[in-house]
């Protein structure tokens, strides 16, 4: 992958480097090389070059991390453990070393010993540890909490191989195991000694102590989890938090006496059965094996992380009773809600707390992020699979539901539908464990992660919760770190806001407001393009070699990268660009303004319609690119195994942002704030946090179209039949058809039959209804796009107008208003005034 150069062209805080400093790093990077690698200068590789400086560069962060791990436990500080089931952390290599303020001088010291800092980065594997927005937010939260110095610890699984690697084959996407730790993982530190066991299935024996009913849980399996550490800096260095990671073995990973007696598949079985648990990210839960493994999965990092915060809690502070005065659990999605009943059980059957005591403990401690409005994301399990594989959790299940469903009788007396709504168990599909509510039930905040999105909670998935528990429900609109998504995806930009805003822009984000005074500047204009410029050739470099596809770097660069699904509307997208390739087809000789429709994203394995639109996009991709008869104007490309690292060159190269989510069912979307805040403007839909960057932006630097989350409500209930939609927009019909026709896939005329049918008769995700609304939007952007200064004007407006959305705004709020944490590092309060001051001025 062309990733962009450093050199001159990184921000460098503005110090020379040190002759004194550029000798001792060259001498560790050297010693590594030596001592850790055994290699000589000679006979070294790529990447036993990149171990020994990541190596050198590890060892200067532990001293900060150990020193900010004495200060917040010797001044008994309050810490934030988040609990997620990914982490997209990508390359950590160039973002600890800009975080550290040491890029200059390790550049310049491997470059002394002939070796390209750039060229090394390659070397990193981007860390298969999540999947979307989900995960890439909870990297940014990690970062921005030791930028301001909140004392934390992540915890999640340690996969072996993640979600997956996917390749592109004749247009399908297939399906292959990401291999990122096969060369180690230098950021890591493995901790043997800690080791917590996690239990499985057998069943509870209930005793009478003094009275006093006490459970006695008898596990059937015993699965070891094992700690591994990973140090994340914040900006400066100033503070470094850790990543725990859980990996799964067996206490007995061989049975000596069965594999004497010739069973060797056999004898390790319980050792295949214990590390299946972090193999993949997201196994498919299609089969009842699939499904088991994914509470498995959930159940074993809640369970590990748990016990090791309440081992780290009684070692400061010897009692359990003030636990929510010393600890914020935050559960990251749905994924962690066993958290509600593995504290209780902690609690009650292990230190004999009253069942009253520790639920206020419990709800005090833990506080539940909602990421999703899809019914299907709020996971549920049948009654049987949790008897069956947590007997005393599936117990106490119950008798929290007793006492909320009592809560509920004395709101809403009589109301058997209220009552059944509220449940933690779903009577009405075969009895199942709804792990939602259990979060919100469990939960003293609730937060959404836009004001759209927390608002439709209100009004949606949990407005009987919300009527019996009115005030838990809160707003905290995500964000995005700009060490990442400014400063090392774009360097460039980077330097030119440093000339313009000023050498503190780096620390105050608030600071790139003072572009707004350049936006109309014909030279300063000039500069932004010529960056964006460099940015897109770096792109098209990329597209050309993973593709064989030649695209204009003039052109327009079109960019949907996001996870596929039918609710974000790649189909949309590209039933746009059939319309538009059949009209250029139709007028070659108008002034069409050139375009690369830019795609990349993994459908979840099991997702087979989304894997169908993997394959149409293609498809179209293979007929487009291949017609003389258009002459380039339109180009696709489907960039496939879209990571962080892909992102980072992808975003500061677009123009254009799609955002076109169905309204109402994107939660906030992080992508759009990326690409805003590196100069692309947005095409979306009302939805998520598309509002408020609206809302930042101007209506005037933003195309928004289509239909609201009303507007979808009311045609939903109307039916989904789009046959008259279809019939008063010939563009669409057209489209359609074509699809249908096979005049994308010749050799299989049927292929695509299926999506014609549901673009016709079950619009659930109005792709037909917005149609017309997406195309004439497109053809404005066309329009602006061919006025040059205007356009310009809007991309740097969009640059100085995002300093709301960084993830050290949103951790602010988490720290204020959920988890009651004093902020102390360097983000300035500046930066959550302006926030402030635009929403009184909305």
């Amino acid at each position: 992958m062309p990733d962009q150069p450093f050199a001159a062209n990184f921000p460098t805080l503005g110090q020379p480097v040190d002759e004194l400093a550029l000798a001792e790093i060259k001498g560790a990077i050297l010693a590594k090389l030596r001592l850790a690698i055994g290699k000589d200068t000679g006979m070294a590789s790529r990447h036993d070059w990149y171990k020994a400086a990541a190596l050198a560069l590890r060892d200067r962060i532990v001293h900060h991390w150990l020193t900010a791990e004495k200060q917040s436990y010797d001044a008994g500080r309050k810490r934030v453990y988040y609990l997620s089931l990914e982490f997209l952390i990508g390359r950590l290599f160039t973002d600890a070393l800009n975080n550290m303020g040491l890029l200059p001088v390790f550049e310049a010291a491997l470059g002394d010993l002939g070796v390209d800092l750039a060229d090394l980065r390659k070397c990193e594997p981007d860390a298969a540890l999540g999947n979307g927005g989900l995960g890439r937010l909870a990297a940014c939260f990690m970062e921005s909490m030791a930028t301001l110095a909140i004392p934390a610890i992540g915890y999640g699984i340690r996969y072996d191989f993640g979600l997956f690697r996917q390749i592109i084959a004749q247009g399908w996407q297939q399906e292959y195991p990401d291999e990122w730790l096969s060369f180690g993982n230098p950021w890591e530190f493995q901790r043997p000694e800690v080791v917590y066991h996690v239990h499985f299935g057998g069943s509870v024996e209930h005793l009478d102590v003094n009275g006093r009913d006490c459970a006695s849980w008898r596990p059937a399996e015993t699965v070891q989890a094992v700690a591994y550490d990973t140090p994340i800096v914040g900006w400066r260095g100033q503070h470094v938090n850790a990543l725990r990671l859980w990996s799964a073995r067996s206490p007995d990973p061989l049975k000596l006496d069965v594999f004497n007696s010739g069973d060797y598949l056999g004898a390790s079985a319980e050792e295949a059965r214990a590390e299946s648990i972090c193999k993949f990210l997201y196994p498919n839960d299609e089969s009842p094996a699939g499904r088991e493994l994914r509470l498995r999965q959930e159940y074993f990092f809640v369970s590990a992380s748990l016990q090791d915060l309440i081992q780290r809690h009684l070692t400061s502070d010897g009692q359990l009773r003030g636990l929510a005065s010393k600890a914020a659990v935050q559960l990251n999605d749905t994924h962690p809600s066993l958290a509600v009943t593995e504290l209780m059980r902690i609690l009650v059957d292990l230190h004999n707390f009253r069942w009253d005591d520790a639920w206020k403990i419990t709800v005090a401690t833990l506080s539940y992020t909602n990421h999703t409005l899809l019914p299907e994301a709020l996971e549920t399990w049948p009654v049987e699979l949790f008897e069956r594989l947590l007997p005393r959790h599936l117990e106490i299940i119950y008798r929290i539901n007793v006492a909320h469903l009592a809560l509920a009788d004395a709101r809403c007396p009589g109301d058997v539908d209220f009552r059944a709504s509220v449940s933690l168990i779903d009577e009405r599909s075969g009895r199942r464990v709804r792990m939602g509510q259990l979060a919100f039930v469990g939960s003293h905040r609730i937060n959404g992660v836009s004001a759209m999105h927390s608002d439709l909670m209100k009004e949606t998935v949990f407005h009987d919760l919300n009527h019996l528990y009115p005030g838990r429900i809160t707003n905290k609109t995500n964000g995005i770190t700009f060490r990442r998504w400014l400063m090392l995806a774009n360097p460039k930009l980077t330097n030119l806001l440093r000339e313009v805003c000023g050498e503190a822009a780096l620390d105050d984000p608030s600071r790139l407001e003072l572009l707004e005074a350049h936006a109309s500047d014909t030279a300063f204009q000039q500069r932004f393009r010529t960056v964006k410029h460099h940015n897109k050739i770096v792109l098209a470099r990329l597209i050309g070699e993973r593709l064989n596809i030649k695209v204009d770097p003039g052109a327009l660069f079109d960019v949907q990268i996001k996870r596929i699904h039918e609710y974000k509307r790649q189909l949309l997208n590209i039933l746009e660009t059939i319309a538009l390739y059949q009209a250029i087809k139709d007028e070659p000789q108008r002034d069409w303004v050139p375009r690369v429709k830019i795609f990349a994203g993994k459908a979840a394995a099991s997702y087979r319609y989304a894997k169908l639109i993997i394959k149409l996009i293609n498809d179209v991709a293979e007929v487009v690119n291949n017609d003389p008869d258009i002459g380039g104007l339109l180009k696709v490309a489907f960039l496939a195994d879209y990571n962080v690292s892909l992102a980072e060159v992808i975003i500061p190269a677009a123009d254009l942002s799609e955002q076109i989510s169905t309204a109402g069912m994107e939660a906030s979307g992080t992508g759009n704030m990326k690409l805003a805040l590196n100069g692309a403007l947005t095409i979306g839909t009302l939805d998520g946090a598309n509002i408020e960057i609206r809302d930042h932006v101007g209506p005037e630097n933003i195309t928004i179209f289509g239909m609201e989350a009303l507007d979808v409500v009311v045609r939903r209930k109307q039916g989904l039949d789009a046959t008259d939609v279809i019939r008063r927009s010939p563009k669409l019909g057209r489209a359609i058809t074509a699809i249908e026709s096979g005049a994308f896939s010749p050799g299989e005329p049927a292929r695509f039959e299926s999506i014609g049918h549901a673009l016709r008769y079950l619009d659930h995700y109005m792709v037909s209804a917005d149609f017309d609304a997406y195309y004439e939007a497109q053809r404005g952007i066309d329009a602006r796009w061919q006025v040059i200064p205007a356009w310009t004007r809007a991309s740097i407006l969009n640059v100085a107008r995002m300093p709301w959305f960084s993830s050290d705004r949103t951790i602010r709020e988490y720290a204020q208003d959920i988890w009651n944490v004093p902020v102390r590092g360097i983000a300035p309060q500046g930066l959550q005034e302006t926030g402030a001051q635009r929403e009184a001025t909305r």
